[in-house]
């Protein structure tokens, strides 16, 4: 019986023609001789239609051509399931490959979805939802919903949508937070709920970060005037001022005085003023260089 490899593709994610990608991957099928079966999303159902597919057709490997949501919701779809990831970067926002250094061409990542590697990485719970790289209440979801809410995609997109987001800029909340048994209290900007080190823009948000290792880090941005913000963009992650603060811990309770906007891996959530968070630790295999 024919082998077979699901390619499951967001026709819409980061207003990036998907047809080079679907050609590619049946070229290298083909060679394989393996069966390729593809799936495009629609945006509902998507979840149970990924199971029921895996279900049928028992792949060694899914590849995802699409952004770090797309990936997100591939994971959800198979984390109980022995099987490898492979990552086609195709998003407005490709965070979770800048962090697994994956390299830029579809070519390279080709032939890493599809032979390389593989290592376990861990994923996080919060309030039931999934998390693979990046997700944070406060100033970075104000600017996910907006650029969801925008008509212009890509970087550029997101350009026009920082803009907006920082002239229209809101006051800080009050955050309570619980984890590794204390509970701190503090007025922020933002809270981050990292898995990695990086947005998929590349700057790094949490130096210290680890797939792999059984944490997650919060880092709590108290304020965030132009100089701070100048220097988190470029690179230069004011660690050790008082206007960053990071915890590292397997799980944390944040309750917010105010419902805040939150976002999942580039996903707008909507306005939350209670996070209960946790690790799954090793959940999911994805191939590497």
């Amino acid at each position: 019986m024919k082998k077979s490899i699901i390619m499951v593709v967001n026709p819409i994610s980061g207003d990036v023609d998907k047809a080079q990608f679907v050609e590619a991957v049946s070229f290298f099928a083909k060679k394989e001789n393996l069966e390729l079966i593809l799936y495009e999303t629609i945006g509902e159902g998507d979840v149970v239609k990924i199971r029921e597919l895996y279900k049928e057709h028992q792949p060694e490997r899914i590849l995802v051509a699409g952004g770090d949501g797309t990936i997100k919701m591939v994971a959800e779809a198979i984390e109980k399931h022995d099987v490898i990831l492979g990552i086609l970067p195709a998003g407005s926002a490709n965070g979770l490959s800048v962090d697994l250094n994956l390299p830029i061409t579809l070519e390279e990542n080709l032939e890493i979805a599809f032979y390389g590697k593989y290592i376990e990485i861990d994923m996080i719970a919060i309030n039931g939802k999934k998390s693979l790289h990046l997700s944070d209440i406060g100033l970075n979801a104000d600017l996910v919903k907006n650029y969801e809410n925008g008509e212009t995609r890509g970087m550029w997109g997101y350009a026009v949508q920082a803009y907006t987001t920082l002239k229209d800029l809101q006051d800080p909340f009050e955050a309570t937070i619980t984890a590794n048994n204390q509970t701190i209290t503090c007025v922020a900007r933002m809270i981050v709920i990292a898995n990695s080190q990086k947005y998929g823009t590349g700057v790094i948000i949490n130096p210290d970060g680890q797939m792999n290792d059984g944490k997650f880090e919060l880092v709590i941005i108290k304020n965030l005037d132009l100089i701070v913000f100048g220097k988190i963009i470029t690179g230069n992650m004011p660690i050790g001022s008082d206007d960053i603060q990071i915890i590292s811990t397997d799980s944390a309770t944040i309750k917010t005085n105010i419902p805040v906007n939150f976002q999942i891996d580039g996903e707008y959530c909507g306005a939350k003023s209670i996070l209960e968070i946790s690790i799954l630790h090793k959940q999911l295999k994805v191939a590497v260089a």
